[in-house]
């Protein structure tokens, strides 16, 4: 199955009554984006990201796999493949504001929406520190938020190394991630 994208306007409380299906449902300024399981490549990817950083996370922060629900307004709710925010953040059922950190690792079928619908609505929402992983040839980007703009921080092949400074210091080797 391929993204599929339907016209709103779709609100949190939309979402809600949506199956529990094995889909991915996310709405981004109203619109519903359904999209299949991930592959296991994105899946070992997730997962070696989320124990680098797990392991790297001061006590007050909690880092987090997809799926859990980020709630940046009424009408847009996102699932990032992996999230980083203050445990002090977190509601009882999900992340109600702005993680420190949004990660996506791209598929053929959402690749489009990560690298543009996504990554300008986490732009907009605040959110201080967004990464993009792209599984086909191992290639890390990671874009900081400068004066209300994103900036790309880092562009890594394979075989680079990345000190992080944001959401806290941690050493990205996209060689690395492989699982």
């Amino acid at each position: 199955m391929s993204t599929e994208l339907i016209a709103g306007p779709w609100t949190y409380a939309d979402l809600e009554d949506l199956p529990d299906d094995g889909r991915r449902y996310e709405i981004i300024d109203g619109l519903l984006i359904v999209n299949a399981s991930p592959i296991p490549d994105h899946q070992g990817i997730v997962l070696s990201l989320s124990m680098l950083l797990r392991d790297a996370a001061p006590a007050d922060v909690r880092v987090l796999p997809a799926p859990m629900d980020v709630v940046l307004a009424d009408d847009t709710v996102v699932e990032p493949d992996v999230l980083v925010a203050r445990r002090s953040d977190f509601g009882p059922k999900n992340l109600p504001g702005p993680p420190l950190l949004a990660v996506e690792v791209l598929s053929p079928s959402t690749r489009v929406i990560d690298l543009n619908l996504k990554k300008e609505r986490f732009e907009r929402a605040g959110i201080p520190s967004y990464w993009i992983v792209d599984p086909a040839d191992l290639h890390f980007t990671a874009f900081e938020l400068v004066d209300g703009h994103y900036v790309e921080v880092a562009d890594l092949a394979d075989g680079d190394q990345w000190e992080a400074t944001l959401p806290f210091p941690v050493t990205v080797v996209p060689a690395e991630l492989r699982y």
